[in-house]
């Protein structure tokens, strides 16, 4: 891909993936976290559910601790942005260190974090240092070939938890349409195909919900 080698393009469509993997995931745990407090504290099984992972934390405590906080879990946000830094850390060059920063402060956040009283101003905290990550990206990222395969990861995960985790057919048509916009400036094999898929599922909302499960088989192959 231009003077990009294979091996970086990889890491930064990871990067992309695994930023926005932890920033939605903490964005919507907010919503099970007040239903877990207030009325069901088993409510995180229809989040695993949305997922497709397993019920392996056995009440809310264990859930909060592990999935959220336990980088020895595979699935947890820990381990997902331990991955973000990895690959963050070996395209340092490219991203600049002002804005491996933010990833790493969002690490420090996550780690430092109380786990027993407040784990949502924790996980807000990581949601504001990886706002700042994304706009240190723009700003300083001197590659626009970088930054459109570090936003094709982000769209292409953003819109593949959106779908699993139930958001609206005008909120995940809305993020399709950034990714069409990154995929068009790439130049990934069959990207065409793919873009005009994606434009016919995105068609209406009756269509969509007919299309969720082609949507995110491609997802999982329009990178590759």
């Amino acid at each position: 891909m231009g003077i990009i080698s294979l091996e970086k393009s990889n890491r930064l469509i990871w990067l992309g993936r695994y930023t926005e993997r932890t920033f939605t995931i903490c964005r919507t745990l907010g919503k099970y976290y007040d239903t877990m407090i207030d009325r069901d504290e088993f409510a995180y099984r229809e989040f695993l559910d949305c997922l497709g992972l397993p019920y392996i934390y056995g009440s809310r405590e264990a859930f909060i601790k592990t999935y959220i906080f336990d980088s020895d879990d595979s699935n947890s946000l820990a381990s997902h942005l331990n991955r973000a830094l990895d690959n963050a850390i070996e395209m340092r060059e490219e991203l600049t260190s002002d804005t491996l920063c933010y990833i790493q402060m969002a690490q420090d956040a996550l780690r430092s974090g109380d786990v027993n009283s407040a784990p949502m101003l924790t996980l807000q905290q990581v949601v504001d240092d990886l706002f700042a990550f994304w706009g240190s990206a723009d700003d300083n990222i001197a590659s626009e070939e970088c930054r459109t395969l570090l936003k094709c990861g982000k769209y292409v995960e953003r819109v593949d938890l959106y779908i699993r985790l139930g958001y609206s057919f005008r909120e995940v048509e809305k993020e399709t349409f950034k990714l069409i916009n990154r995929l068009t400036k790439t130049r990934f094999a069959g990207k065409d195909e793919a873009i005009g898929k994606l434009q016919g599922w995105m068609k209406d909302a009756a269509t969509y919900e007919e299309s969720k499960q082609e949507i995110l088989s491609l997802l999982w192959t329009v990178l590759s």
